[in-house]
């Protein structure tokens, strides 16, 4: 049994996964110092340096042995003579060109351990300076420059002299370098009046650069091309690098910078990875991504959508050039496809055949003998167990959990390609994020073995075997965890600290052979790895001011963080209950004060707490909100200011705003954001339930929603005095003056119809988003405390039936914690003092063509407080469902 396969040979990401240590512990400029000594090193040495070894060497300075000598077996083994060009297609910016020694000695180091990336430049600032020294003001339409012919007479001398300049720099360091100003890119006008003479490439011929590359020269391209006609046109460098890139499919594609990768428009911190699968859609809706980082960000995806799953696209300074090649950690902004990730509980989820193939050509037990294909699934039997894994199983993970007892990670099986794209590290975060404690195992002798350490809070090594844990830091309790894995036999004897005494001799032997716990608590160095864009989650603990905590809403989510384990509420503010304690928050003593907006702007100013929460009605957040606003501007910390939850509708449709409903919109924006909406009650659970439906929207016919709340949805208004004087609240709408029945209100164009039509609007296709998404909907109050029922009615444009229904709901909400979905209509006690949102119901009209659907959730839990602090601990960094009862 082990918990890395085959990964331990490719470790981390063959594009960017894993942090490593000696990267880590360097500060990046000492990092960069050492990169280009060592490239100096070599060429200094001797232009006539071949020795691979030595060469290799000179990389350890910038990366662990295992790394660089792993990468240089992968590079090396992505092409032969048949395909010379496999290895990258490297795309240089004009402004990189300003350092051409820099780059050439990067260019030469990768020259001498064997490997010829394809280089194209492009000259874009050299071709400005001359023209604006000519007096002519450099015209640009949809981000395309306009090419008439005196431009491209001076654009075809610039990018001859920078791609000359580029081969006799690396000459002159005894590279080898042939230009190739022609011949490779073939293509059609783009649009002549518009642009006049500007590409659009329809043909790549690579039989130059390969021919370069089997003369064993580094071809150097620029990014002319020519129509059938013989007529010059300039493309631009980025499409042509990318269509290149396509024809050779190269194992690696480098955007070289002078910024060194992308970076996020509101905090200004460098994007590590963007997995285009999970984030791209989620990314084009923001509204810092406009202009040339969209236009990049949609050419990336276009270029990997057509490339196979091994290649991807790094952003990076020339400087960092070696790092990001030859390091798991990697140095500027990773681009690749991702991949969805899955969770089956059985082994017909996954295929039998499939899962049995995996096991037969990945698992090292079955290889060495030692087990049989079918002694792995019939163990399987013996508890209850989770497959995690990709859809193209290039990484199958299989869990145990027996009821009541800790996990153990039985077998972690990855692919190349799984490696390669750092599907093993998404796995196990997954995992991570199902499993709070785990246990797995791994032979000391293991080539990867720091993967292990570095996600694991301890570890036990005892004659060539490994223990590794997480999620327990008591010493006591993991030693009762191990006997009762050796008293069940979960896990093989040989790999847990008991058995026969050490022999006598042996240095350093405890009595009965048990050796202490060797790295408890194991320290992790943040910031090194390259997963998904969550990190590991935060345990500093940081504090938080709620604004408007009289009503329902506020108390509800006192009463919440009273059980988070890192989040301290402060500050609560009250007009009506100032110098009155609070309540209904037991982890300390909190009074209520009276917070103005002076007060509120001073304490960001100040850094006093790192989140606000404004449970204010409609309306009234703004004058707040500028206030942290102006705050925020003023602060020194260095951290951006804080983050705010606003719990009204005000900033509901504001498109600087991140709408906080984690299932549908992903938790990658949240993240990143500091002001989060949290949605509405009623439109939370409506555009839950509408979601899994949209593939199958009639235009014209839209949904239509039947919700019925309790009264504690209607809000509440000041009650009299208690016998100490303190204020009470009461509720707005009475029980007692609903007669026990129904009230129907705001029958049309309620707040939360818009709100979900327009966030819904987000998830239709392309023929359908242009007009937009409307919701019918009918709020009704009744008269029980909280909890809400709402009824969705929904023409369909084809005909489907309600088994096909509770498939789609299945496979939109699989995984989510907070969503519940049965075969029977939900009721009251479903809901009521509930967490998570329900789903059930389905059924569909006789002739096929209408969904009944029905869900539910608390209107002051899952519609309100529970999804506020589930944006809270997103945007803080915290584990999304810290401080909430999980059934």
């Amino acid at each position: 049994m082990h918990a890395i396969s085959r990964v331990s040979k490719l470790s981390a990401r063959g594009q960017g996964l894993r942090a490593v240590a000696a990267a880590a512990r360097a500060p990046a400029q000492a990092a960069r110092r050492a990169n280009v000594v060592a490239v100096r090193t070599l060429t200094s040495a001797s232009s006539a340096q071949t020795d691979r070894d030595t060469i290799t060497r000179l990389l350890y300075s910038i990366g662990t042995k295992r790394e660089v000598e792993r990468y240089l077996r992968i590079f090396s083994s992505s092409s032969d003579s048949s395909h010379p060009a496999k290895f990258a297609v490297i795309k240089v910016g004009g402004a990189v060109l300003d350092q051409i020694d820099e780059l050439a000695l990067n260019l030469s180091f990768l020259y001498r351990v064997g490997l010829y990336p394809v280089v194209l430049h492009g000259a874009g600032p050299q071709l400005n300076s001359i023209i604006e020294s000519a007096g002519v003001i450099p015209d640009y339409i949809d981000g395309i420059r306009v090419t008439d012919a005196k431009t491209l007479q001076i654009a075809r001398r610039v990018f001859l002299d920078e791609n000359l300049k580029l081969v006799a720099a690396l000459e002159k360091l005894g590279t080898r370098a042939r230009p190739i100003t022609s011949g490779v890119f073939t293509a059609d006008y783009l649009d002549k009046d518009k642009y006049g003479l500007v590409g659009k490439i329809t043909k790549v011929d690579k039989r130059p650069i390969e021919a370069a590359i089997r003369a064993g020269a580094l071809p150097i391209l620029t990014s002319l091309a020519e129509s059938d006609a013989g007529q010059i046109l300039n493309v631009n460098a980025d499409i042509a690098a990318g269509e290149l890139a396509k024809e050779v499919e190269p194992l690696k594609i480098v955007f070289l910078n002078d910024k060194g990768g992308m970076f996020h428009g509101i905090t200004g911190e460098k994007l590590d990875t963007i997995n285009l699968d999970e984030e791209y859609d989620e990314l084009m809706k923001q509204s810092w991504v406009k202009y040339g980082t969209k236009l990049k960000l949609r050419e990336f995806k276009e270029l990997l959508d057509h490339l196979p799953r091994s290649s991807s696209v790094a952003v990076i300074s020339v400087d960092s050039l070696q790092r990001e090649l030859f390091t798991d950690s990697g140095a500027g902004t990773l681009i690749r496809r991702g991949y969805k990730l899955f969770r089956h509980k059985s082994i017909d989820s996954v295929g039998p055949d499939r899962l049995r193939q995996v096991i037969h050509d990945r698992d090292p037990d079955v290889l060495s003998g030692e087990e049989s294909v079918t002694g792995v699934l019939n163990a399987l039997k013996e508890t209850p167990y989770t497959i995690y894994g990709d859809e193209p199983l290039d990484v199958v993970a299989i869990v145990s959990h027996p009821e009541g007892e800790v996990p153990i990670l039985t077998k972690l099986l990855a692919s190349r390609t799984g490696v390669m794209n750092g599907i093993v590290d998404n796995v196990f975060n997954a995992i991570k994020k199902d499993h709070r404690r785990l246990f797995w195992t791994a032979r000391a002798d293991d080539e990867n073995r720091a993967w292990h350490f570095e996600r694991a809070d301890g570890s036990f090594t005892r004659a060539g075997k490994s223990l590794f844990w997480y999620g327990i830091h008591d010493v006591q309790e993991v030693e009762k965890i191990v006997k009762s894995f050796e008293e069940k036999g979960r896990i093989a004897r040989s790999y847990l600290p008991v058995g026969p005494s050490a022999p006598p001799h042996r240095a350093g032997a405890t009595p009965g052979g048990v050796r202490s716990y060797s790295t408890m608590a194991r320290r992790r160095v943040p910031g090194t790895s390259r997963g998904y864009a969550t990190a590991a989650p935060s345990t500093e603990e940081k504090r938080l001011a709620l604004i408007g905590a009289r009503g329902f809403t506020g108390q509800a989510l006192t009463t919440l963080l009273s059980s988070h384990p890192h989040l301290n509420l402060t500050h609560v503010s009250s007009r009506q209950l100032a110098g009155y304690p609070l309540t209904s928050y037991s982890k300390a003593p909190v009074n209520y004060s009276d917070l103005s907006v002076q007060d509120v702007e001073r304490m960001e100013k100040d850094g006093e707490v790192d989140a606000w929460v404004m449970a204010l009605p409609n309306g009234v957040c703004k004058p707040f909100v500028d206030a942290i606003d102006r705050g925020a501007a003023e602060r020194k910390d260095g951290k951006g200011g804080s983050v705010v939850v606003d719990l009204s509708a005000d900033y509901r449709f504001e498109d600087g705003w991140t709408y906080g409903l984690p299932e549908l919109y992903g938790r990658t924006a949240i993240r990143a954001s500091k002001r989060i909406s949290n949605p509405g009650c009623y439109a939370t659970s409506t555009q839950l339930l509408v979601a899994p439906l949209l593939k199958y929207v009639k235009p014209g016919a839209w949904p239509t929603v039947f919700g019925v709340s309790g009264y504690s949805g209607a809000g509440t208004i000041t009650g009299p005095t208690d016998p100490d004087g303190r204020p009470t609240t009461l509720p707005k709408v009475t029980p007692e003056s609903l007669h026990g029945g129904i009230r129907p209100y705001a029958l049309t164009d309620h707040i939360h119809e818009r709100e979900a039509g327009r966030h819904l609007s987000s998830l239709l296709s392309p023929e359908l988003s242009s007009t937009g998404m409307k919701i019918a909907f009918i709020p009704t109050v009744a008269p029980w405390f909280s909890g809400i029922t709402s009824v969705l009615s929904m023409p369909l444009s084809e005909k489907v039936t309600a088994r096909d229904v509770r498939a789609l709901y299945e496979e939109r909400y699989q995984g989510e914690k907070l969503v519940r979905i049965k075969n029977e209509v939900p009721t009251l006690v479903d809901v009521e003092n509930q967490h998570g949102w329900t789903v059930g119901g389905f059924q569909v009209h006789s002739e096929g063509d209408r969904a009944v659907v029905v869900g539910g959730l608390d209107n002051l839990l899952k519609g309100a407080a529970t999804q506020c602090l589930q944006n809270l601990n997103l945007a803080l960094g915290y584990d999304e469902y810290a401080g909430i009862p999980i059934a």
